[in-house]
Formats: C-alpha cells, structure tokens, sequence
C-alpha cells in the first residue's frame, strides 16, 4: 500500500481533531466542566485517549477551543442567513443576538465557559478563538467602525459581560434587558436581528451541535480516528 498524501493525513487530523471538539461540547453540555473527563471525551470522540494530548494541552483549552467554534459557527450562521445582507447595521445586530442566544441556548456550556476564563490559565488563543476574533472584527469594520481594531475588544467585553450577567446564578438580568442596552450603544433598531420572542429563523430551535463539525457518522469519525492516531504516532514516515 502506498503511503497517504500530506494533504490526505492532514485531512485525517482535522477531522480527528473536530470529533474532539464536538465530543467535549456534548459531554459538557450533559453532564458539566468537573464531572467530565479527557477519557470521557476521547471515547465519546471514538479516538485512542492518548490523541487527546496531541492536539490540546489540557482539558480546560479543549474546552475553550469547542465553546469558541460553537461561538463562531453560530455568529457565521446568523451573518450568513438569508436574507444575505451587507447593511452593517443588520450584521452588528445579528451578531449581537447570536452571541446572547448562545447564553439562552445553552446556558450550562456558555456559564462554564466564562467560569473556565475566571480561572489560573485565563483566556487561551486557539485557531477556533482566532476565526471568532477575524469574524467580530470584520463585522466591527462593517458597521462603519474607523478603527476596528480598537473598537473590536470593546465589543467582545460587552458581548462577554452579557453573557456573563445574563447567566449569574440568582441574579440573572433579562436577555431582553441586556440586547436593549447593547442595542442602544450601538444605534441599533430593535427590529433589526432578530427580536426576542420572534421565531427562529428557520422556524426551528437548534440543539444538534454535529452541524458545525465534520460531516461524519459516529463510526465513520471512529475509522478517521484511528488512521489519523496512527499517523499521528511519532517517527511515522510520510
């Protein structure tokens, strides 16, 4: 048998590398941060548990990395809904509401989340925190911001306060509270997004967090797994 591609091998990491991400928002979602192991999340993804150490250092940055892509595919799923739309305005406001509907949606992963950020190791740069960054940053630029780099953490620390007010334990403030202050902050009409209590807008809620991975069954990612963990084994050649 002839040795795979680079570009099939690194394919084969990706998508052992997301099954990971995928397996550790599921099982925080179910069951919480603490009762939640790297083991639990290696045999949930189908992968040895030593590939877990491969691709993250621990399991508070795998954890951090799969809240951000669920963070950054849902942003990209609002931005990019029809009707498409360039109006700045519209993208500020979508953006916005992505990010608070992840504290209505999933508030368990959102309130570990910003738990985790609290503690020693603190907020961690990862390739899915970094498309998120990209993403904010260019809505940022496009809502008519002359310098979206300033401008940009501004951004990201309200949406992180919110999110965090919105999912204190006994003191929780209204979503509807927080979207009309951000809202007025940024000139927004309150039509605009998508307004609390109006229907999705594909008429459904969305719970399955598979879609913003590879598209995959669970015994196929189980295959993938295992070719990527031996490719990825040390003095294997190319």
């Amino acid at each position: 048998m002839s040795p795979r591609s680079a570009s099939v091998n690194e394919e084969l990491r990706r998508r052992s590398r997301e099954r990971l991400l995928q397996a550790a928002l599921e099982l925080v979602s179910e069951r919480g941060y603490e009762a939640t192991t790297l083991g639990d999340i290696a045999d949930r993804a189908g992968s040895a548990r030593g590939l877990v150490s491969y691709y993250f250092p621990g399991k508070r940055q795998l954890v951090q990395s799969a809240v951000h892509r669920l963070m950054h595919r849902t942003l990209e799923e609002a931005l990019e809904r029809e009707p498409r739309t360039e109006d700045g305005r519209e993208r500020m406001a979508r953006a916005i509401d992505a990010v608070l509907g992840l504290a209505r949606d999933h508030p368990m992963l959102m309130r570990q989340h910003m738990a985790g950020i609290l503690q020693a190791e603190g907020f961690m740069q990862c390739p899915e925190q970094q498309r998120l960054a990209e993403l904010l940053s260019d809505t940022m630029a496009r809502y008519g911001s002359p310098d979206a780099a300033t401008d940009y953490p501004m951004l990201r620390a309200l949406l992180m306060g919110s999110v965090y007010a919105a999912l204190v334990p006994g003191v929780p403030m209204p979503l509807r509270t927080l979207r009309a202050e951000l809202f007025r902050r940024y000139r927004l009409d309150w039509e605009r997004g998508a307004p609390p209590g109006a229907e999705a807008p594909d008429g459904t809620c969305h719970e399955d967090l598979s879609r913003f991975f590879a598209p995959q069954s669970r015994e196929q990612g189980r295959e993938h797994n295992r070719e990527a963990d031996e490719t990825d084994r040390p003095g294997r050649p190319e």
